[in-house]
């Protein structure tokens, strides 16, 4: 009976230490789960800012099938899609993430987006028009100019333009496009004076470049603009400036800056020589 007693605290105390590592273990998995969290929200974030499209887009539909009811993984999953260049598939993921409740504005900002990738402006304006008129972002302001565009409603193009460019610190793609809107109206000037800002805030903006060669031929001017381009950019955008020229009749012109072009390319100037050939035959 002494060793019964004896041994008894003991066997309580074994009890008692399992009792509070299982609840210690415990705590841990709890404590650790918000750190879980966390990593899948970077890893997401990295997901969609540094993979590729596709990869992302697998990545997503894997996570959002095995816990569809987290927000961000649909988010995420209707984002990519849009990346890829798969906007239409992104619709119904879309339609389920403004749907959620846990859905913020933004959400059908993207929405919007993905709509007007496929055409459907009317379906865009509906989204934008469900967001109260105190969520204002860059993004909503170049998506309503947008629409403002396509139904030539010009003074409200240039101010939803206005608006966007002032609420982000990198405007030269609004100024892109608020560009290419003036070139389509027909005011070339007004054109050229937006794409040269453009180019002011991205020097290395391409399209940019480009579509101010397009307004400057427009005028009759086939000189190319003194901005910072490459030997690359410099052959393409008198190619521009060549069949700009050949469209509008001036068909010497446009076989002199085909043949500056070719001579400028560092490499062979496949659609330069193709639009010679064809010129000259």
């Amino acid at each position: 009976m002494k060793r019964t007693l004896r041994f008894a605290p003991a066997a309580v105390a074994v009890l008692a230490v399992a009792a509070c590592n299982s609840t210690t273990e415990a705590d841990v998995e709890r404590a650790l789960d918000p750190l879980n969290v966390i990593d899948e929200s970077n890893l997401s974030d990295i997901m969609l800012n540094a993979a590729a499209p596709d990869e992302a887009v697998n990545y997503f539909r894997r996570a959002a099938a095995e816990d569809g009811e987290r927000i961000d993984l649909q988010r995420g999953l209707a984002t990519s899609l849009v990346r890829a260049g798969r906007a239409a598939e992104s619709l119904t993921v879309w339609q389920g993430v403004v749907a959620h409740d846990a859905a913020m504005e933004q959400d059908r900002v993207d929405y919007a987006d993905a709509l007007i990738r496929t055409g459907d402006w009317d379906g865009a304006q509906a989204q934008l028009n469900a967001i109260p008129p105190t969520f204002e972002t860059y993004e909503r302001y170049r998506l309503e100019a947008m629409i403002a565009d396509s139904e030539e409603e010009w003074d409200r193009a240039d101010s939803f333009y206005e608006t966007a460019a002032g609420l982000t610190t990198r405007p030269a793609n609004v100024y892109n496009n608020w560009g290419y809107s003036h070139l389509t109206r027909g005011d070339y000037p007004g054109a050229e004076e937006l794409f040269l800002r453009a180019i002011s805030y991205d020097p290395e903006l391409f399209t940019a470049k480009n579509n101010l060669v397009l307004a400057r031929a427009a005028q009759g001017n086939y000189q190319l603009p003194l901005v910072n381009m490459t030997q690359t950019e410099r052959a393409q955008l008198l190619h521009t400036a060549a069949l700009a020229a050949i469209r509008q009749g001036e068909v010497d012109t446009g076989r002199g800056l085909l043949n500056e072009a070719i001579d400028t390319h560092p490499q062979h100037f496949e659609a330069a020589v193709t639009a010679l050939r064809a010129l000259e035959a």
